[in-house]
């Protein structure tokens, strides 16, 4: 059984349900984490000495970083639909993995803090404004390369590319703050919420 530590609303967490979903693997998962139990609690640090979620037990097997997670579970489940062997194919996914969790991110963390969370830190307009600017650059770069290449990220189908940048997506659509139009990004997000796991964990009415 794959147990999951970390509250459902933690934009990391969701990668694990997600794609967990996306694998047809029955999982447990209990809330830690911001506004739930502390990750500093002993408990929590017997699994994990970062105090960070999510982390995962498969079968007493301890593993943290929602990235690494979601490559383990595809590739232990045989699924290079999502994961490729290939190791061409399988850089270029990583590659758009390494990008969603960092160039993309950046700009929504000061955006999100400010706005939803309320944290006193990121409340000053103009760190949001910044975080904003910041943000919408990188959805204008995704919209010209899902315009050149997509449907998806990495082409014709779904693969674990899309899971940090589908997260980011949907944070996007869900905040309310000035933002352009992005046809394709719009359609990407549109061709997600087709699918079950994306809808049940990342596109349920939470940022």
């Amino acid at each position: 059984m794959l147990k999951i530590y970390g509250r459902a609303n933690s934009s990391n967490v969701r990668k694990v349900t997600w794609v967990a979903d996306e694998l047809g693997l029955p999982f447990e998962r209990t809330d830690w984490g911001r506004g739930f139990r502390s990750t500093d609690e002993p408990e929590f640090k017997r699994l994990s000495a970062f105090g960070v979620v999510p982390v995962v037990d498969i079968n007493g097997f301890i593993l943290r970083e929602s990235n690494t997670i979601t490559r383990y579970l595809c590739a232990r489940a045989r699924r290079d639909d999502l994961y490729p062997t290939d190791l061409k194919a399988r850089a270029l996914v990583e590659a758009w993995m390494d990008w969603g969790s960092s160039d993309l991110y950046a700009g929504v963390r000061p955006v999100f803090m400010g706005l939803v969370v309320k944290n006193p830190a990121f409340m000053d307009p103009a760190i949001i404004a910044a975080g904003a600017a910041e943000w919408t650059r990188q959805m204008q770069r995704l919209d010209g390369e899902l315009a050149a290449n997509g449907p998806y990220l990495a082409g014709a189908n779904l693969t674990l590319a899309d899971v940090p940048t589908g997260i980011v997506v949907n944070r996007w659509y869900a905040i309310p703050f000035e933002k352009p139009a992005l046809p394709h990004v719009h359609a990407y997000y549109d061709l997600l919420g087709q699918r079950p796991a994306y809808q049940q964990h990342v596109r349920n009415g939470t940022p």
